[in-house]
């Protein structure tokens, strides 16, 4: 007995300019040119694993907004939320106690500031991509300087060491 098989029709080949690579290879290209400029403060190439430039205005989330800062170590940007990798600050929403309330609310205003002053890149470094609770662990840079580390200069943030140390 005799087996039939459906037709399948010719595929057309396509041309370079309608190949699904190119966007994402000019991309990468476009980001690649971009890492070989950067300032002294930037991650080192070799940590380096994607990068992407934000042109919006920050302000304090709400419950709609999209691209806002959550408090002093998280922030949502086109939807993501994202943790800042370096950094560690004070809750907000959760605070021990005044003291830790009203210096996550200093550190969440003068992020909003930061963010606001330039040019903002979100670079993910090291081997873990999210944490616990689902966000993107991201260092954020604002003209090329962490802005984790203007925060911990200005005293309103710590490095981060690994775990959670109390503020009160």
């Amino acid at each position: 007995m005799r087996r039939s098989y459906p037709i399948r029709p010719r595929l057309r080949r396509r041309g370079l300019l309608e190949s699904p690579w190119l966007i994402p290879a000019l991309a990468a290209a476009g980001i690649a040119g971009y890492v070989g400029v950067g300032s002294g403060s930037m991650p080192e190439p070799a940590s380096l694993l994607s990068l992407s430039h934000v042109t919006s205005t920050f302000g304090k989330c709400s419950a709609l907004g999209r691209t806002c800062v959550i408090d002093g170590d998280t922030i949502r940007i086109r939807g993501e939320t994202i943790r800042m990798l370096d950094i560690d600050a004070p809750e907000t929403r959760q605070a021990k106690c005044a003291s830790e309330k009203e210096r996550g609310d200093r550190a969440t205003r003068r992020l909003i500031e930061i963010l606001n002053s330039g040019a903002v890149s979100v670079v993910k470094r090291g081997s873990r991509d999210v944490d616990r609770y689902g966000r993107s662990l991201r260092i954020v840079l604002v003209n090329g300087r962490s802005a984790g580390d203007v925060l911990v200069s200005e005293g309103l943030a710590r490095p981060w060491s690994g775990q959670r140390r109390p503020w009160c």
